[in-house]
């Protein structure tokens, strides 16, 4: 499959056939980053009472231009006890209710105070700098929706509100098996042909980001007994992430023991670089990704694919990649037909984007090296400098 197929697949067969996790309730402090499992209602108006947006002087729209009596003075927390009648004006601060007889608020900046007089020489317009009393929220209205991860906004939509804590959706676990013979743990000192399980804990950090609780088990060796074991023991997750053994080689044992699990396989190749040996599909009721063991196929094939997965399954309603554009400060060329990711570096202001020297998906150096992924499209095999190319955030 493309890689646009490929992801649109992963989104609609979770969504088709997703269960909604079991539901939690997390103190205000603890609720950022979880998906939230109701609807929140505004429990009042929003302001509670029209409030002035500016420092200055609440008066009459009518009245101006001209020279007006004040009559007094509001400050964000307190009333004015009378209202405003003709001629007269009551300096006002930014956030305090607006009294009643006023219809719009000057700045101070277009004001000339004198022995207790006011002299405004413009005309101002019928609620001029007040913000109205409901006008970001009327009471009873819903303003967060079930399904969506909470950002730092909407803690303060919560507690603007009164909510203490949130009713959120339980995090999923995610099942995490590195496979292969040649895999030893981190703590070990490998012997020249080995390597340290490095894939497994970066998972488990994009798990963790992603909103999923990563369960990390034993590497499954290059035998269908011992990966039946480990696959069976990940299954009991929410989600199964595997990494290494989906390649044709002779040893590549891990779709054999899926398809002996009775799996269905939605897809096992995607027209991507790196990436392109990636499996996706079902078993006993679980969805389950097979990853490239390579660091940085496993690392891009779960940004783009697995992390939509966890989303989803964590009760999530929408769902993006955000892929911006910049400039490319150099001439690109790749072989047309696939889909790269490729490690780069972004500039501070996010406008530019320069290719990262690699030695392919093994180079971890160079993948820290980076901070985005260049996104060449598989139709386009060069891009000029100046030109814009797709940009993919670490």
């Amino acid at each position: 499959m493309s890689f646009s197929e490929a992801r649109e697949t992963v989104m609609r067969e979770i969504r088709v056939s997703r269960e909604l996790p079991e539901t939690e309730i997390a103190p205000l402090c603890e609720a950022p980053g979880r998906v939230l499992a109701e609807d929140v209602a505004a429990d009042r108006d929003s302001p509670p009472l029209a409030r002035a947006m500016r420092d200055g002087y609440a008066v009459r729209a009518l009245d101006l231009p001209g020279e007006l009596e004040i009559v007094g003075e509001i400050r964000a927390g307190e009333r004015f006890a009378g209202a405003v009648l003709q001629g007269q004006a009551v300096e006002i601060m930014t956030g305090a209710p607006v009294p009643e007889g006023a219809d719009a608020v000057v700045m101070v900046e277009h004001t000339h105070r004198v022995n207790g007089r006011v002299t405004i020489g413009r005309a101002a317009e019928p609620q001029q700098n007040i913000n109205p009393r409901g006008s970001e929220a009327a009471a009873h209205q819903v303003v967060l929706h079930a399904g969506k991860r909470l950002d730092y906004t909407d803690i303060a939509m919560l507690a603007t509100f009164g909510r203490s804590q949130a009713r959120v959706f339980r995090k999923p676990s995610v099942a995490l098996i590195a496979t292969g013979d040649e895999i030893v743990e981190i703590d070990e000192t490998p012997l020249e042909f080995q390597i340290r399980n490095s894939n497994i804990y970066s998972l488990a950090a994009q798990v963790t980001r992603g909103g999923g609780v990563p369960l990390m088990l034993p590497i499954a060796r290059d035998n269908d007994a011992h990966t039946r074991e480990m696959i069976e023991r990940g299954l009991a997750a929410d989600l199964l992430l595997l990494s290494g053994g989906v390649s044709a080689g002779k040893y590549d044992v891990v779709e054999r023991v899926l398809a002996s699990l009775d799996a269905q396989f939605f897809f096992d190749r995607v027209l991507i670089q790196p990436g392109q040996p990636l499996v996706f599909g079902r078993a006993r009721g679980k969805f389950f990704f097979g990853l490239p063991g390579n660091p940085a196929s496993t690392m891009v094939t779960f940004e783009i694919f697995a992390r939509a997965a966890l989303e989803l399954l964590s009760g999530q309603q929408e769902v993006s990649l955000h892929m911006p554009f910049a400039t490319l400060t150099t001439d690109f060329r790749h072989k047309s037909g696939l889909t790269r990711f490729l490690p780069a570096r972004l500039s501070e202001d996010g406008t530019e984007i320069t290719p990262v020297p690699w030695h392919g998906s093994g180079d971890v150096p160079a993948l820290t090296r980076a901070n985005a992924f260049l996104v060449a499209d598989a139709d386009c095999a060069e891009y000029r400098c100046g030109e814009l190319i797709r940009v993919l955030l670490k």
